[in-house]
């Protein structure tokens, strides 16, 4: 009987704790569900909120067809004032290299609803899975790619895919070597050189912003001009959220449309840097210039160059291709966001923080030229024992088309030798490590942290050649459209008293009759000899960037090798 009695005790005793255990098998489960989608809160407390609604992944669908090729899908399209950039994708299963060139593709225009396209027109030009295409009435038509026919098969439209107006957008995110996120926003309109306060601000994570499910919402670290840093979700850090997209709300006015994915695109090692001097750059349409300008900066100690591409449509890739195989380390990046270089460097500084200690920012226009002979390397090494200095600021000459109506067949540095007596501006060559965490930066020089400072560089130790105002043939493709975020375009009744214009020209691309005489105040062939010096072979006169360089050389040499074959 006692033993009955106590067994039934303990059945009460474990009925009694029942709850408690339910409880906290709750409790766990809770806590696992938290984590799985606001992992972060355990290094950034407090900071992310997941909000209820609907979560789903891009859909990858295509019209017809059931060969590999129409596996493709429009993932979404941003809207230029000229073109429209449509961003193409595959399931990841299939292997995208083999499946699409620029001759199996056309640009497609439809109506609504309807279900054969209006227009079809040949694209600007295909980078990979990035179709850019002439824009045609973007209010009337939607812009997608069509496939053309292969032999004995039939064409296929790829349903449009969500479109995005340029003027407001986010377009990059890139995570950083501290984990937070910089987001790169078009539409924010903050003002230049301004740290603004990031509580008015904050970060959104989801693939899906108009009926997410979940949001992971972050802290804004900071925000200036068009770079907003938050703190990264660590299921984003770690891959769990995989293809998540981020955007920024600003509070009181909702959330920017995005079309840009976290990534991790930094090179090298804090601590070891690969490269003394590493150059960056942005341009468009300059190929035929880029062979001279890489050659003689790799000679005068420029061990990188970190190249974004804004939308060119000539033989660049050709021509890097090339110098590659000459040795010279180029990474060339697509950059095809519109009057953002101010942002494209921002970019570049960070990608290039790991491999480089120092970076010049400077255009495909510009030329390093130490008058005394010194090196880049000898210039910078003098410099590094000023501590605090990690910014070096270098005046610029703006050379004139110097008599010129054609194109100098030798190269700038050989054809323009007159310039303007006054230097214009400056640009820098700064240590990234030492950039302030807003990566404002207004072209000419950034802005650096606390307790550093900038040296302005003797010009007889060191100044930079502007080829500024080269021949018209050149130099009208600059009324194009101007890269800088605040600098007006040239054809736009703005700022037209600014030295980026070209004085007395006015804003319309018309030559006048004595532009090749323009611009000549003083006579300066420093770099010119320098160069010729470092490079011009003897019996030919040729330079490295000259067709026909070094093969009169190798012919001298096999004939000089067959005779004392024939001697001996």
């Amino acid at each position: 009987m006692k033993d009955r009695r106590a067994r039934r005790d303990a059945a009460r005793a474990r009925c009694a704790r029942c709850p408690r255990c339910i409880f906290l098998l709750l409790a766990a489960c809770i806590f696992l569900y938290g984590f799985g989608f606001s992992t972060s809160r355990l290094f950034f407390p407090g900071t992310f909120h997941p909000v209820p609604g609907t979560w789903r992944a891009p859909q990858t669908k295509a019209v017809s067809g059931q060969a590999p090729r129409t596996q493709i899908a429009v993932r979404e399209t941003v809207i230029f004032p000229d073109q429209a950039l449509i961003f193409l994708q595959y399931p990841t299963t299939v292997s995208v290299s083999p499946l699409l060139g620029k001759d199996d593709v056309e640009c497609a225009y439809f109506v609504p609803n309807a279900s054969q396209p209006h227009l079809k027109l040949p694209p600007l030009r295909l980078d990979g899975l990035r179709l850019r295409c002439p824009l045609v009435h973007p209010r009337r038509f939607s812009a997608t790619v069509a496939l053309k026919p292969t032999s004995g098969g039939r064409g296929v439209f790829v349903a449009p895919g969500p479109a995005h107006v340029w003027n407001k957008v986010v377009y990059e995110a890139l995570i950083d070597r501290d984990n937070t996120t910089l987001v790169f926003v078009k539409g924010l309109n903050l003002r230049p050189e301004r740290a603004f306060d990031p509580a008015k601000f904050e970060c959104v994570y989801g693939w899906d912003f108009t009926s997410p499910r979940f949001l992971l919402k972050s802290e804004v670290v900071s925000a200036a001009q068009e770079i907003v840093r938050c703190r990264t979700p660590l299921s984003v850090l770690t891959g769990r959220a995989a293809d998540v997209k981020v955007s920024v709300r600003v509070k009181g006015r909702g959330v920017i449309p995005s079309i840009a994915r976290p990534e991790r695109r930094l090179e090298g090692l804090m601590n070891w840097k690969e490269h003394e001097m590493c150059i960056c750059t942005m341009l468009r349409n300059q190929a035929r210039f880029l062979k001279e300008w890489v050659i003689y900066h790799g000679r005068i100690g420029v061990g990188k160059w970190f190249i974004y591409d804004n939308n060119s449509e000539d033989d660049i890739e050709e021509v890097v291709e090339a110098l590659e195989e000459e040795g010279f380390r180029i990474s060339r990046y697509l950059w095809p966001w519109i009057k953002t270089q101010e942002a494209g460097f921002a970019h570049c500084a960070m990608r290039a923080r790991g491999v480089c200690k120092w970076v010049g920012f400077i255009d495909v226009d510009e030329f390093f030229h130490l008058p005394t002979g010194l090196t880049l390397h000898q210039v910078l090494g003098n410099r590094s024992m000023h501590s605090n200095v990690v910014e070096l600021r270098t005046s610029c000459h703006s050379f004139g088309p110097s008599g010129l109506k054609k194109l100098p067949p030798r190269g700038v540095m050989d054809g323009y030798t007159c310039r303007r007596r006054a230097p214009e501006r400056h640009k820098s060559i700064v240590k990234p490590e030492a950039l302030n965490s807003t990566l404002i930066n207004v072209v000419h020089h950034f802005h650096v942290k606390a307790g550093l400072r900038y040296m302005n560089m003797d010009p007889s130790v060191m100044v930079i050649n502007h080829y500024k105002y080269q021949v018209w043939e050149v130099f009208k493709e600059k009324f194009y459209r101007r890269v800088a975020t605040y600098v007006a375009d040239w054809q736009a009744e703005e700022n037209v008293g600014s030295k980026d214009r070209a004085p007395g020209l006015g804003t319309r691309a018309v030559e006048p009759k004595d532009w090749s005489s323009r611009f000549c105040e003083v006579i300066d062939t420093g770099l010119r000899d320098r160069m010729l010096k470092m490079f011009e072979e003897p019996w030919t006169r040729l330079l490295p960037w000259m067709e026909g360089y070094g093969e009169q050389a190798k012919r001298r040499h096999r004939r000089r090798s067959r005779r004392r074959k024939g001697r001996g």
